[in-house]
């Protein structure tokens, strides 16, 4: 008897995955910041995500299983390569993917903010002349790992992956985890430790290398699509030309690193907007004592504080978009974003789950993988505490960790 319960209760409270049926939660009018071109491009990709992506989101996070035959369809977006974006409208758009789904919003950050990224600004002429076409139309997919076992906030000083050059050749050897696109990947960018001059390096890994294995990591709560890997590299040998030659020291993952704590930043962002859209829709269509939930006053309070945090985040990240196009952006500005986002993300996404009651803790009605994914976006790219002590540093010029 419980099933067709259930599938009765699916059937009367509609989730409204893939639309919106309802205004933009944009209050403030800040898209109008984009210029009329950039609007059109924003738009696009916003009906893109929301009609291809966040509809079939949570069947294959239930699966645990990548959307493999999205890709094309994801690459003729053309979110990377082309005109390049202002710094405003890229941050949007990884906005408005993360608002559909935060495991593809992920996948493409991994692949295109960090590993193609690495390439582009760090790779020499050649890395870029033969791997980036086919990176930028997701024909190739690469992966970025840093991460290891036993060190994570502390990577820049204990890594324990090696890499020794023999002769023409690089052997590379350790373990790497967590690892985003890690089982799939054409090409992992490995990071080590240069065992004769002791500088942690980056090298790129073909998946096919003997020596490389890579195992997914089960049993996750949060951006489950996400293919997560842990990576043994056994005497893995690679060619010489393999190291991305602008890595001379760990200094140089500076860049890269804050990027992406700028583009998680947009992730929590999005992820705000996401817990609101399903909550607002929910509390309009769910009745009680005869009433839509909405109706009542404390659902309504949710409500605002949800949209209230979610705004106060994207005000934020268009003053760093502004600091990015002036290049006076710095880590202490990103850890600063990183930290204060996923801080009011954490808050809304409860807010929403509450709001949606028991079908709150089901990804039936979808906000279930809102409230789970968010956890991921909390920890990665440096932890909520981390970045927060980053800009205590800052701040007092005291560093709290040794």
């Amino acid at each position: 008897m419980m099933i067709p319960l259930i599938e009765e209760l699916k059937t009367s409270i509609p989730s409204h995955q893939g639309s919106v049926p309802y205004p933009e939660a944009d209050l403030l009018f800040l898209k109008d910041l984009l210029s009329e071109e950039e609007q059109e491009r924003f738009s696009s990709a916003r009906r893109f995500f929301q009609n291809e992506v966040r509809p079939i989101a949570v069947k294959y996070w239930n699966r645990a299983e990548f959307p493999f035959d999205l890709l094309p369809k994801l690459a003729a977006q053309q979110l990377a390569g082309g005109k390049p974006p202002s710094h405003l409208l890229s941050g949007l758009i990884q906005m408005e993917l993360t608002r559909a789904d935060t495991s593809i919003s992920t996948f493409l950050g991994v692949h295109h903010e960090l590993f193609a990224a690495a390439v582009e600004h760090l790779g020499s002429d050649a890395h870029r002349e033969q791997l980036l076409p086919d990176l930028l139309r997701l024909k190739k997919i690469g992966a970025f790992a840093l991460t290891e076992p036993l060190h994570g906030s502390d990577i820049s000083r204990e890594i324990e992956t090696t890499a020794t050059r023999d002769g023409d050749e690089w052997v590379l050897n350790g373990s790497k985890r967590w690892i985003g696109n890690g089982t799939f990947a054409d090409y992992v960018l490995i990071w080590a430790r240069d065992t004769e001059d002791g500088q942690i390096k980056g090298f790129i890994v073909e998946r096919e290398r003997e020596g490389f294995h890579a195992q997914p990591i089960a049993n996750k709560i949060s951006v489950r699509i996400v293919q997560n890997a842990d990576i043994i590299l056994r005497n893995v040998r690679i060619p010489l030309t393999n190291w991305l030659p602008g890595t001379k020291t760990f200094r140089d993952t500076n860049t890269l690193l804050m990027n992406s704590r700028v583009w998680v930043s947009w992730q929590a962002v999005g992820q705000q907007f996401a817990a609101f859209d399903v909550a607002r829709t929910y509390a309009l269509e769910r009745k009680q004592f005869g009433r839509p939930i909405a109706a009542f006053q404390l659902i309504q309070d949710q409500l605002v504080r949800i949209l209230g945090n979610a705004t106060m985040s994207l005000s934020l990240m268009i003053q760093l978009a502004r600091l990015q196009e002036s290049g006076r952006l710095t880590m202490d500005h990103a850890a600063l974003a990183k930290a204060t986002c996923t801080e009011k993300m954490r808050e809304s996404v409860a807010l929403g789950r509450s709001i949606l009651g028991g079908n709150g803790i089901s990804t039936d009605f979808e906000m279930a993988k809102i409230f789970a994914d968010a956890e991921a976006i909390y920890s990665y790219e440096g932890s909520q505490q981390i970045n927060t002590l980053l800009v205590g540093r800052a701040l007092t010029g005291i560093s709290a960790f040794a």
